[in-house]
């Protein structure tokens, strides 16, 4: 095991420095990096008068200054060639140092952190809510399979995944924040949150939540719930229920005792991925839409502004946290399966 566990955690060395090398490739042949966002705006301020900068007033029809030019260059980062800035960038990343963003004036672990309340509130209530719902209506699906109610549940979850979370929350915001005004356009709080008593805040949050919640569950509950029934039905079916049934076990004990501890193999091995996943995937368009500053939406804006701090160092928690995640996954397959073997 521990053999195993030591060879799967140098293989995450390669796929990281691969992952970097790739987007670091792309990011050089981007157009309109920072350099280029900082000079835009310069030109938008030159366009209402100008502006003094290092003693000099620069203006927009007037082009740039080489010096000042280098300089700009040289507070990005920018005067140094490409290979340098990489091995810059890994040197500090293996020190967990994610730099500091071009833009916001911060670090990136600050920014992540600052972030991070909004994306795990929809993620931990994305990842229960769906697995609350997804697991019972599996189960409930495998055992009236055929049924009306199985095929009136899965018409309906069918539905659900093949509408776009991103399409289903536009049509949320229209009809219930918009025409009928039930819920709030956009945020995760009202404007007199700190006002509020504990009870009001409570009811303030969920009544927030609750269209971008909707819309990333119900396309994300199908995929479990399909794979319970199907992963019942397979238990169903084996030698072993035929014998305890044969034994005169009643069919909730056949159920419950033996099936559902077997069925439920492939879902519980999921469950970090999907507990991770939760907070870090699947919410940007669904944060961009509802207005909700969380890490989506400041992957987002990092992409907009070419942030490249922001977006390389994002990039490398959440690829580290991935493969680690799927490291656990596949750990605790083991653990729940004993047939599995390491090798």
């Amino acid at each position: 095991m521990f053999a195993y566990i030591l060879k799967r955690l140098l293989l995450l060395i390669p796929t990281l420095l691969g992952v970097l090398l790739v987007t670091f490739a792309v990011i050089q042949f981007v157009p309109g990096g920072p350099v280029e966002q900082y000079l835009s705006e310069a030109k938008a301020a030159a366009g209402k008068g100008g502006f003094e900068s290092g003693g000099s007033s620069y203006r927009g029809n007037q082009g740039v200054d080489p010096k000042r030019l280098e300089q700009i260059k040289a507070l990005y980062g920018f005067d140094k060639p490409p290979h340098e800035r990489l091995l810059q960038m890994l040197g500090n990343f293996a020190r967990f140092d994610l730099g500091r963003s071009f833009f916001q004036n911060k670090d990136v672990w600050s920014l992540i952190v600052e972030k991070l309340p909004v994306s795990i509130s929809l993620g931990l209530w994305t990842f229960f809510i769906s697995y609350g719902v997804a697991v019972p209506l599996g189960v409930a699906k495998a055992v009236r399979a055929g049924s009306r109610f199985d095929f009136v549940t899965t018409l309906i979850v069918l539905v659900g995944y093949a509408i776009p979370g991103f399409v289903l929350g536009v049509a949320l915001l229209v009809i219930f924040g918009g025409q009928l005004q039930w819920f709030p356009l956009r945020g995760l709080t009202s404007s007199n949150w700190d006002e509020l008593s504990w009870g009001a805040r409570i009811v303030d949050y969920l009544w927030h939540i609750t269209l971008p919640v909707t819309a990333m569950v119900l396309g994300s509950f199908a995929v479990t719930a399909m794979l319970t029934k199907n992963a019942f039905l397979e238990e169903i079916r084996k030698q072993y229920v035929l014998t305890a049934r044969a034994k005169g076990l009643g069919e909730r004990q056949v159920l419950w005792k033996h099936i559902f501890r077997n069925a439920l193999i492939p879902i519980i091995t999921g469950f970090p991925g999907a507990f991770i996943g939760a907070f870090f995937t699947g919410s940007l368009l669904i944060e961009t839409l509802f207005s909700l500053d969380g890490l989506g939406l400041l992957s987002y804006e990092s992409v907009i502004r070419r942030d490249y701090p922001v977006v390389l160092g994002t990039l490398y928690l959440f690829t580290l946290i991935g493969l680690l995640t799927k490291l656990i996954s596949d750990l605790c397959y083991v653990w729940v399966d004993p047939r599995v073997k390491f090798d």
